[in-house]
């Protein structure tokens, strides 16, 4: 491994920190979007002010910073800084070396140009060569074909289905894990 590969930075993407001034505004109109908030979260989902999420953030980073198992990024277009969505790699067991991760990515217009496979390889590898993860779950719902598609590529596979645990629109989904192991990792993206 090339330990002097940039940790944070892709050709098209770069992971970095929350900007409490430019980034509320932005998510604050992801949220009205209905079809990426039934993407990127299971649980029932609401719009949410500018004012809300500057609180969310600063209740988000306080977490972060006592519980120390939650590493939360921007993902930013290396271009030109403009906010694409955001990755985490959160509920970390230390002593098992497993957590899991989610990516997002906030405008329609962004997605299926190659963003979010870079970011999740740049979590990739931060996950497994920085914090020396053993295994990473990613939970999606059935009807997410997109990141099913996107978790796929990246060499995870799909571990367990919790059938018709999902109530959405009339009908129920199963929710689905996808793992990676370190190994396994290593040889998609190290091969």
């Amino acid at each position: 491994m090339d330990i002097s590969a940039p940790l944070f930075d892709g050709k098209f993407v770069r992971l970095g920190p929350i900007d409490h001034e430019k980034d509320p505004e932005i998510e604050s109109r992801w949220t009205h979007d209905p079809a990426f908030m039934r993407m990127m979260y299971i649980d029932p989902m609401r719009p949410l002010s500018v004012f809300q999420l500057k609180k969310k953030y600063e209740m988000l980073e306080k977490e972060i910073d006592e519980d120390k198992n939650l590493f939360h990024f921007r993902i930013r277009a290396s271009s030109d800084e403009r906010l694409l969505g955001f990755g985490e790699l959160g509920r970390i067991s230390w002593p098992n070396g497993s957590g899991f991760i989610r990516l997002g990515l906030g405008a329609a217009e962004d997605r299926g140009k190659g963003f979010g496979f870079e970011a999740l390889g740049l979590l990739l590898r931060y996950a497994f060569s920085e914090l020396n993860l053993f295994r990473l779950t990613a939970v999606i719902p059935e009807y997410n074909q997109a990141a099913r598609a996107l978790f796929l590529k990246a060499g995870f596979s799909e571990e367990v289905r919790r059938r018709e645990a999902l109530a959405r629109d009339g009908r129920r989904w199963d929710i689905c894990h996808f793992g990676l192991l370190v190994d396994e990792w290593k040889e998609k993206f190290h091969a």
